[in-house]
């Protein structure tokens, strides 16, 4: 296949299931070619560990390079979770790696947020809720960032299913305890799922996927929130979380009305959770309009490594949510 036209860019989304590769053109529209794998990469006392990403990474390229014809990338977008906080090998090291393996001399390596908000809002204004297990919002006004929550299940991701989760099962504790704000709906659930509940704790502590486990009864507390007033309360006071760090991220001060986008595997909840969070930001967002996502943080990351193709990231760069290197 000839390699003529636009230049070839490589887009990377690293998280806790998996890492996607995508290669396509840097041209707008251009169709890409994906490599999935479901390892995730490794995190350690030096942070996200960049060989181990690099040795995932280069047989990707090799079997999307076959797939495609691509015979040289121009530039690379890498959103990964954590980045900004533990990317420092990352941005240590990829850089050499990749221009000596690939030739690669355009690179960003970004937050998954921001690979998020680039996918689902591209270059303009406005307000990203990236709501899954946990749950962060992005929001800018191209110049600068504003970040809120994205703390972990422990300190923060209120409102996320994680959250969710807990405040099910907690309520679900008060009516085994007999106290009187409890739920027998959740209780019922909280037995089919888990067993007795006096054995739950042994479950979930020890658990390295603690979060991951408290989610997976978020859909129980959806599923309660038609006829249990406990559980509607939670979805709802789940809703006002939401919102409020929406509005915290969401830029004041432009012309015209901010655009917020919502993503993450939460919003499959449903209407127990959407009807509340519609109301919610209506209050707490009025001058914002809220959009469909246009794409995922892989469509983010591609979005981001075309830019660098062209010259310039039309997102604005920072030292920990968006690093870029050039040469």
């Amino acid at each position: 296949m000839s390699d003529r036209g636009a230049p070839w860019v490589l887009g990377v989304d690293s998280g806790g299931s998996g890492v996607r590769f995508a290669l396509r053109r840097a041209e707008p529209g251009s169709p890409a070619e994906v490599v999935v794998s479901k390892e995730p990469v490794r995190t350690g006392p030096a942070g996200i560990d960049a060989g181990h990403l690099l040795g995932q990474l280069l047989p990707a390229v090799a079997e999307l390079s076959l797939r495609t014809g691509a015979d040289r990338i121009t530039a690379v977008a890498v959103g990964a979770a954590g980045m900004a906080t533990l990317g420092a090998a990352l941005r240590a090291e990829l850089p050499g790696a990749l221009s000596a393996a690939l030739g690669v001399r355009r690179l960003a390596l970004a937050a998954d947020a921001v690979t998020a908000y680039a996918g689902a809002l591209g270059p303009r204004p406005g307000a990203v809720v990236a709501a899954g297990t946990g749950m962060i919002a992005l929001g800018t006004d191209l110049v600068h960032w504003r970040r809120a929550d994205g703390w972990g299940h422990l300190l923060g991701d209120s409102g996320g299913g994680a959250w969710i989760g807990r405040a099910g099962l907690e309520a679900a504790l008060r009516r085994h305890d007999g106290r009187p704000d409890g739920s027998a709906a959740l209780l019922g659930r909280l037995e089919a799922v888990f067993g007795a509940p006096g054995e739950l704790p042994g479950l979930l502590y020890p658990r390295a996927d603690r979060p991951a486990v408290l989610a997976s009864f978020a859909p129980e507390v959806a599923a309660c929130a038609g006829v249990d007033p406990v559980a509607a309360g939670i979805l709802r006071e789940a809703a006002r979380h939401i919102g409020a760090t929406a509005a915290a991220v969401c830029p004041p001060d432009i012309t015209g009305r901010p655009q917020v986008a919502l993503t993450g595997g939460l919003l499959k909840l449903g209407e127990p959770l959407l009807a509340p969070l519609r109301a919610e930001f209506a209050r707490q967002l009025p001058r914002a309009v809220t959009v469909e996502a246009a794409g995922d943080p892989l469509d983010g990351a591609l979005l981001i490594a075309a830019d660098l193709a062209h010259g310039a990231s039309r997102l604005p760069p920072d030292d920990r949510m968006m690093w870029i290197a050039t040469e």
